[in-house]
């Protein structure tokens, strides 16, 4: 789950990182106000989404006076923001942050991401803040200090000091950064984050240490432990096809294919989007039912995946331990009565009581093409669709 800027920086603050002094606006006239309420000469006002690079794509605007804070947020609130990051379809504003403006000796860029390669919390810096990560990467890879963090102890101070010199930071500051740093590092180990990132992390012309950004994002499955964070996820921000599967407990994310896919663990899933590929067609969506496949989760999952205009074809792929074939068949059937379907629907069932799930699907009289492998039903999937496609270039050529 991803939180918004204002979000981020309200969490960091509480443990020790320094932030600007800002405050949240849904119209321009509020935006004006709490410009006035922060005081000073220059505010930034940023329009708050869960995207980067926001500045290039004009969410992020330098204001000297009310004026020109009401004219800057007259042309975002309701604007999509189109960013690298979200895609040409773009995300809503609907609130900026209002912030004071710092003046900015040094800019560095600050992550602790979990790399899964050496199952430790490791921290990505560089002297050349402000870039997104995958430019200095490219652009110039030498600037990037990489440390890992050996859990049983935690991260320790003469490793802050270590990033900070190699950073460039003057003595004087370093101790700024060791609290900034070990502050980001508790915040992400107690909180069960998966990515604390600070772009850019500034020196300012007084000697100051501030996080003038900030993104976080959490685990969804620890988010039971963390009800004060669960409360942050804002819905406008997301796929409304994964906000509706994740409040319906299901595994949902939607791709840009037109093969719909149901299918019971992640692992499986992977696989049938594969062969679908491998079959020649493109897969529309990740789609996990998990465990407990009812008839009611089977057909929850029929109306998610048909919410996608795009879906030309199902593929209902389950391999059954903890589940029963014959509970997914029924679902099936109960989907195929209930929801509208206008598109075929392949079915491949296999393991526990997977005779009886074929029985009921052969009893059902229903249009539903039956398939034993999961390459056969991959096959099949991408047949029935071509062949949908081909009768209706045929229908339209005959008008």
């Amino acid at each position: 789950m991803d939180i918004h800027e204002y979000q981020a920086k309200e969490v960091l603050s509480g443990f020790g990182v320094t932030v600007p002094d800002g405050a949240l606006a849904y119209s321009p006239e509020q935006a004006a106000y709490r410009a006035s309420e922060l005081g000073g000469e220059r505010w930034v006002v940023k329009a708050q989404v869960h995207a980067g690079g926001r500045g290039k794509a004009g969410g992020v605007k330098v204001c000297k006076t009310d004026t020109e804070i009401y004219e800057a947020c007259e042309n975002m609130f309701g604007m999509k923001l189109v960013t690298h990051q979200t895609g040409p379809e773009g995300k809503g504003v609907y609130r900026v942050y209002v912030e004071t403006a710092v003046l900015i000796a040094n800019e560095i860029y600050l992550g602790f991401v979990l790399d899964r390669t050496t199952q430790r919390v490791m921290i990505v810096a560089s002297a050349e803040g402000g870039m997104e990560i995958e430019e200095i990467s490219a652009d110039k890879p030498d600037s990037i200090v990489r440390a890992v963090v050996e859990p049983a102890v935690g991260l320790r101070e003469f490793q802050c000091r270590q990033i900070a010199f190699k950073l460039g930071v003057e003595a004087a500051l370093v101790p700024q950064m060791v609290r900034t740093m070990k502050g980001c590092y508790r915040a992400f180990t107690e909180l069960d984050a998966t990515m604390v990132e600070i772009n850019p992390l500034v020196i300012t012309e007084d000697h100051r240490v501030i996080a003038l950004d900030a993104k976080m994002t959490f685990d969804d499955n620890a988010l039971f432990r963390h009800p004060q964070i669960a409360e942050l996820r804002d819905k406008s921000q997301e796929d409304p096809r994964e906000s509706r599967a994740a409040d319906r407990g299901l595994n949902y994310v939607g791709l840009d294919g037109n093969i719909g896919c149901i299918v019971n663990g992640a692992g499986l899933a992977m696989a049938t989007m594969d062969t679908i590929k491998l079959a020649g067609g493109e897969p529309a969506n990740f789609l996990d039912i998990g465990g407990g496949a009812t008839p009611e989760r089977v057909a929850k999952a029929f109306r998610l995946v048909l919410s996608d205009k795009k879906v030309q074809a199902i593929l209902v792929n389950i391999f059954a331990g903890i589940n029963r074939c014959d509970w997914v068949a029924e679902g099936v059937v109960q989907a195929l009565k209930e929801v509208e379907v206008d598109v075929p629907v392949i079915v491949r069932l296999a393991g526990t009581n997977v005779e009886q799930g074929q029985k009921i699907l052969a009893r059902s009289g229903l249009p539903i093409i039956r398939a034993a492998t999961l390459q056969e039903a991959a096959e099949r999937a991408v047949g029935a669709w071509k062949n949908d496609l081909a009768q209706g270039v045929n229908m339209r050529a005959a008008l």
